[in-house]
């Protein structure tokens, strides 16, 4: 019966460490005439602190169903610009060589 309840509480335990690890991966969105965009879900996760339901289901559900993101759409505050907005963090509009990478 004590094997039972260690190999229980074995499997608990690892799956808690399983799923309280962060979702999601490195995501580059092609952009030809600036430079693409690569996001880290490390940088805004482990490093600032934010949670996943900061951005999901609000700002983005995923990438494979999240329309196409713009400039124009993040200088009106939306996406991106919900935070990068030079109050939050740093303004898309004056800082494009932050997330733009040649």
């Amino acid at each position: 019966m004590k094997i039972v309840t260690i190999g229980i509480l074995f499997m608990l335990l690892t799956a808690s460490f399983i799923s309280a690890r962060i979702g999601g991966s490195d995501i580059t969105f092609e952009v030809k005439d600036r430079g693409d965009v690569h996001f880290s879900h490390d940088d805004h996760v482990a490093s600032i602190g934010l949670k996943c339901t900061d951005c999901h289901d609000s700002l983005f559900v995923s990438k494979e169903k999240h329309k196409k993101v713009t400039m124009v759409q993040m200088q009106k505050g939306q996406s991106c610009g919900a935070c990068h907005n030079g109050k939050k963090a740093f303004d898309v509009k004056t800082n494009c060589n932050h997330c733009h990478k040649r």
